[in-house]
């Protein structure tokens, strides 16, 4: 799977599959959805050059891909026991997000929730070694760094989920840091 340009991009053999039928079968679906003027197939459809070894020979080849708007289309037209529960689950998470105005990504809810947990755990150990023996400054300040460093750790994780993640530093000095620093 290519993710590019915010949309999904499958070639024919994933399509198939996903959806597990043939490439007859998605061809004519594919050639219904453009024939209807459904979807526009300069904007949905890419080729992409793709080089594979044939015995001692590098083949170049042009790989025609489709987007995320083609896949839901052929979705909804496929006779498969996949297809079946792709329009299932489209119609679960279309009905979801009219009624609520929302969907939930509910792995990604659980991922969150069990880095919540963690946090919570962590913090509630720093809490028992405060309440254990009382800090110098160095070891206040040491406690600090993790918390702030296990904070800007989870903030980078939560990016890199949402795709958002943004290399702008390289020094090495979070922000929370600089802000630290500076107060």
């Amino acid at each position: 799977m290519k993710l590019e340009n915010e949309t999904v991009w499958l070639n024919q053999y994933q399509l198939e599959s996903l959806f597990e039928t043939n490439r007859t079968s998605l061809n004519k679906h594919i050639l219904n959805i453009y024939k209807s003027s459904e979807l526009d197939e300069d904007s949905t459809c890419a080729k992409i050059a793709q080089v594979q070894k044939e015995g001692n020979r590098e083949i170049k080849r042009n790989i025609k891909y489709y987007n995320l708007d083609v896949i839901i289309a052929v979705g909804y037209r496929v006779n498969s026991f996949r297809g079946t529960e792709f329009r299932i689950w489209a119609n679960k998470i279309l009905k979801e997000y009219l009624i609520k105005g929302y969907s939930i990504n509910e792995k990604l809810l659980k991922k969150q929730n069990e880095q919540l947990k963690e946090l919570q755990e962590s913090v509630r150990i720093l809490g028992k070694v405060i309440d254990y023996k009382t800090l110098s400054n160095e070891e206040s300040e040491g406690l600090l760094k993790v918390i702030t460093d296990y904070a800007y750790a989870l903030e980078i994780l939560d990016q890199y989920d949402y795709q958002k993640l943004k290399i702008e530093e390289t020094s090495g000095k979070s922000t929370l840091h600089s802000l630290l620093d500076n107060t």
